[in-house]
């Protein structure tokens, strides 16, 4: 690697000495090849077209064959080859053409000007009349690295895998599209994005165990935040009626393929608004942005036909556990009694969960969730797991609140907000005291929120969705690290944390989760 990087040093210093500077100040290209590939389709087999264009990117592929040669450039837009014809580039600027197929290599981004020609094989290309070297590649592009195997490098040097695969690039612009579409289908509906702060003093909004850091100047303790929720409420409170945050969320957790500490979400939240709304509110949005991002509703994942088209199916998740396992809660009285009719079930019961309703969870983690594979809205969780939603209107012990599995995988979480102060501070005290005896994931008492609550907050709708898991959906991509420009990963040579290959549950659905609206309230 050190004598190829070596050679085309040398490379630069011979293009600097006829007088080309091998790293160009700027350059005005006239078309993307994609446009060109478009609007010239009709240009038939040897001929060429009387037409000057102006093109810029990166050279792929090198053939020479004496007096010709063949390029292929690729912009962000796709490829084209490159027409390279010693006596058209000779008659112009004399060693012109032995000076493209000695000095430029594959990696190398260039400009070129000429005019279009359809080769006897068919192949659109334009025909080099002048050249202009723009950055001279020091590495190499890699050897074979279509179905490379590393897929590690893929994620560490991202660059790379963008240049030389256009399905990666698709992917990310799918992504960009996602996002775009998210905010542009809120804003036309009265939504405004607010920011929230990154820097808390009190983490709150979901159960997770955040990053801790310092303000030298303040001599402050604070977390990054672990979701939008609480401040978003406030924004509630203070007369917003419809707000949302679209933005990084950041929990202190494993790092494997499916979970990445540092990910994106949305939150949305709409006064007068309860879950009910948020589920119709859910599919359109969904459905509006897949339609834009794919083209259509009806999709395909990992092999798997996905019908995203609403209305989708509903049930709450008693049902669905008593579906699958037979296991009626709703007649178990005791935790102890709950337990053991999961364990003569042969499902696993966990010592922290205390209570019947924790057990539900657990067996719906086990039996259920995997097997959500068309979008289904799960209602009416225990109010255990949902401090921050409101009881149920008429289901006592539950509280209203949904979330949206598809392909298995948690999507969204949503809420009929808890707006009683006193409900909601009980709730949070009972978190902590949690925290206290050793849960760290718990929250605390953030009283400023609960001071805010005590104001008045109107009734309100609250839903999250988790970007990333949404980008992996749309895009047909098995890992979350496909979906994340630049994965947080352990330096090269160590092995990856504890959070690799951790048992599914509440913390595996944490991968990319739906901001504060996550499985662990």
């Amino acid at each position: 690697m050190s004598d190829l990087r070596e050679t085309r040093l040398e490379k630069a210093e011979a293009l600097r000495a006829l007088g080309r500077q091998p790293y160009a100040l700027r350059f005005g290209p006239t078309h993307r090849t994609a446009a060109l590939q478009e609007a010239h389709a009709d240009l038939p087999n040897g001929e060429e077209r009387n037409l000057e264009v102006v093109v810029a990117g990166r050279v792929m592929t090198r053939r020479v064959m004496g007096k010709l040669a063949f390029f292929t450039l690729t912009d962000e837009s796709g490829p084209i080859q490159l027409y390279l014809d010693k006596a058209t580039l000779e008659g112009l600027e004399p060693g012109a053409f032995s000076q493209l197929t000695t000095l430029v290599d594959a990696g190398d981004l260039i400009g070129v000007s000429g005019s279009l020609r359809r080769t006897d094989r068919g192949e659109l290309s334009v025909k080099v009349s002048s050249w202009t070297m723009l950055s001279k590649a020091l590495q190499p592009l890699p050897d074979k690295w279509h179905g490379l195997a590393d897929v590690e490098k893929r994620y560490r040097q991202r660059y790379l895998d963008l240049i030389v695969s256009p399905h990666t690039r698709e992917t990310f612009r799918r992504r960009a599209l996602l996002v775009s579409g998210i905010r542009r289908w809120l804003d036309e509906r009265g939504f405004l994005e607010i920011e929230t702060p990154v820097l808390q003093s009190v983490p709150g909004g979901a159960d997770a165990r955040p990053f801790e850091t310092h303000h030298n100047a303040l001599d402050l303790p604070l977390t990054l935040r672990i979701a939008t929720e609480l401040h978003l409420k406030r924004l509630v409170v203070g007369g917003f009626e419809r707000v949302y945050e679209l933005g990084r969320i950041f929990r202190n957790e494993g790092v494997s393929t499916r979970h990445n500490p540092e990910f994106t979400s949305v939150e949305v939240y709409q006064a007068y608004a309860d879950y009910i709304d948020m589920m119709e509110l859910t599919e359109q949005l969904i459905a509006a942005v897949c339609l834009q991002v794919c083209g259509s509703t009806a999709i395909t994942y990992q092999g798997t036909a996905i019908d995203l088209a609403p209305p989708w199916r509903r049930a709450t998740m008693h049902e669905l556990v008593e579906q699958a396992c037979g296991l009626d809660f709703t007649a178990m009285a005791s935790r102890k009694e709950a337990a053991a009719a999961m364990e003569a079930q042969g499902l696993q019961v966990s010592p922290l969960a205390d209570s019947v309703g924790r057990l539900l969870s657990e067996a719906f983690e086990q039996t259920v969730e995997a097997n959500l594979i068309q979008p289904t809205f799960v209602l009416d969780y225990p109010v255990e797991i949902s401090p921050l939603a409101r009881p149920h209107r008429s289901k006592p012990g539950l509280v209203e609140r949904f979330e949206l599995f598809i392909v298995g995988r948690e999507t969204a979480n949503a809420f009929s907000e808890l707006i009683d102060p006193i409900d909601q501070r009980e709730r949070l005290e009972s978190q902590q005291q949690r925290r206290a005896a050793g849960d760290l994931e718990a929250q605390g008492v953030d009283e400023d929120f609960l001071q805010a609550l005590e104001v008045g907050m109107p009734p309100t709708g609250g839903l999250g969705i988790g970007i990333d898991r949404l980008a992996m959906l749309l895009t047909d991509s098995a890992s979350i690290r496909d979906v994340i420009a630049f994965p947080l990963l352990k330096p090269e040579g160590r092995a990856e944390g504890r959070g690799e290959g951790r048992a599914e549950g509440r913390a595996a659905l944490r991968e990319s989760p739906p901001a504060s609206h996550d499985p662990a309230q």
